[in-house]
Parts: C-alpha cells; structure tokens; sequence
C-alpha cells in the first residue's frame, strides 16, 4: 500500500480530482492557480490556500507577518491568473493555550494588506486544533479572459519577475504579490501562459509546460539569485512568489524595453519553452517543494 510519502503531492492531487463532478459553469477546475466559474457577466476566480504552523511559519514566527503571508499567498495566485482580488473568508485553527493578542496580531497583518490591495474579508470559521493553521478562500474577478498555465506553445520565452532563492531568510514573509505587473502584462503583452512560484522554479515550470505540452531550456547563468544565493537555490528553494510567465519570442525585446519603463521590479529571460523530446534540465536540477516528500 503506497504511502503519501512514495507518491508525492502532484501524484494525490491527480488521483483525488480526476473523477470529482463538474457542473457546467466550471469553466477550468483544478490545475491552475485558480478554478473559473461563470459570473455575471465576467468570469469569476476562487483560490483557496492554507499556511500551517511547523511547515510554513514557525511558533516563534512575527504573528503580523504570519497573517500577512496567509493572505498575500492567495493574492499573489489571483494575480498569475490575471484577475484582481476582491473578497476573502478566513478559516483559523488555534492552540487554546495561544495568546489572544497572538491572534489579534496575525488578524492584524491580514487586514493591513487587504485594505492594500482592496481585498474584503466576509467572514470565516474558528476551531481548536494540536497546530495552528490559517486558511484564506478568495474570490477575484478576471474581466474577460484569463492566463493560464496551458497555453504556451514551443519556441514561447520564458521570463520570471524578481529575485529567486533563499526565501527562508525572510522573504517568504514580506513579498510583495506581483498584481500591478501581473494586470499590465494581460494588458499590453498577454502571457501565453502564466503562474506564481510557490513550489520553486524546479516544481512549478515543469508543471507550466507539462500542462501545456512542451518541455524547457534553462539558461543557468541567467537566473536571478537573490543576494548570497546559488543558482541551485534559485531554482529549487521555493515560496518566491514571483511570476512565471511565457510570450511569444518576437515579442520578448520589445517588452523587456517597456518593463524597464514602467516597473522597478526586476524581469529576467530565464530560457525558452521547446518540443516534446528537446528540453533539458538545468545541470544542479532539484525537484523542489514537495509536501510529502522524504525530506519534507
């Protein structure tokens, strides 16, 4: 009988929801940052996403910033699908021995970054638990069509925002969702595919171009190390939070151009998207963030 631990999240996710009814207004389900259901008259976004304490905070963690991070996840998933956030329920799981000013705390860092991003929060649910965990639904509106992770074709270049690797440092708490970069790329060079880096470059691209049906060049040298980090970290350390994206090659020049115009935000050309058959992993290649991994 295998475990969680012999067969990995991607594998239970692909068993869990390969036979899970879908009503006709589902217009893509699970395998994006996002699900689309139809709205009225736009398509309608709906994330949801957890952070749990010993995996992605730890007790002696800044409460402020746990709660900031709960809610900026699920922001920065809003924006890879280029929509904008708009209303989120929060789940809390607590200790009962916690502090209440803990939990006003971590209350506190969500709701400072939801009056950034004009994010509401509705309502949620409270409930006692051996850990604590805090889980956010969102709800976004996308405005006509949306970028997904399958649409990239051979040949597209791939580009990342930001800087990459050593989030342990403390990045993962203080990132910045890349919303404003996310909606005027959908505006002026649509993504023929796009996603955040949650899992690390070394999870989450493979997952872009498996869902699109090519495979992937890396330039190592060009990779964005954050300061005092490796290339090998860049690529596999995870919880950047930056864009992933590819565009067509004839318009790689010209945006590049245009970025450094309009944002601070850094933007590199990491590689190109090839056929089935041609791609090649980076020489230092690392699977990423697995939750069920042997050295999770």
């Amino acid at each position: 009988m295998p475990t969680l631990r012999d067969i990995g999240e991607d594998e239970l996710i692909h068993r869990l929801t390969q036979h899970l009814p879908r009503r006709s207004d589902v217009l893509a389900g699970v395998g994006d940052d996002c699900a689309v259901v139809k709205g009225s008259p736009d398509p309608v976004l709906l994330k949801t996403d957890a952070i749990i304490e010993g995996v992605h905070f730890l007790p002696d963690a800044k409460p402020e910033l746990i709660g900031r991070k709960a809610l900026a996840r699920v922001i920065s998933d809003i924006a890879s699908m280029g929509g904008l956030p708009q209303h989120a329920l929060i789940t809390l799981v607590l200790r009962p021995d916690l502090d209440v000013a803990w939990v006003e705390e971590v209350y506190r860092g969500m709701s400072e970054l939801a009056k950034r991003y004009n994010v509401s929060i509705v309502g949620g649910e409270t409930c006692r638990g051996p850990v604590c965990m805090i889980s956010v639904s969102m709800m976004g509106e996308v405005g006509g069509e949306w970028i997904s992770r399958s649409g990239a074709w051979a040949g597209d270049v791939l580009f990342v925002t930001g800087w990459l690797g050593g989030s342990i440092q403390g990045k993962h708490f203080t990132f910045e969702p890349r919303l404003e970069e996310a909606r005027w790329l959908k505006q002026f060079y649509p993504p023929s595919a796009m996603m955040d880096l949650s899992d690390g470059l070394a999870k989450d691209l493979p997952r872009l171009a498996k869902a699109s049906g090519v495979e992937f060049i890396i330039d190592e040298a060009a990779l964005p190390c954050t300061e005092s980090c490796t290339p090998a970290q860049a690529w596999g350390d995870g919880e950047d939070y930056e864009l992933l994206f590819s565009i067509a090659a004839e318009s790689a020049d010209e945006l590049m151009g245009d970025w450094k115009l309009e944002f601070d935000t850094p933007l590199t050309k990491i590689g190109s998207l090839v056929k089935i058959g041609a791609g090649r992993l980076p020489s230092f290649a690392s699977r990423g963030w697995d939750h069920f991994a042997k050295d999770a």
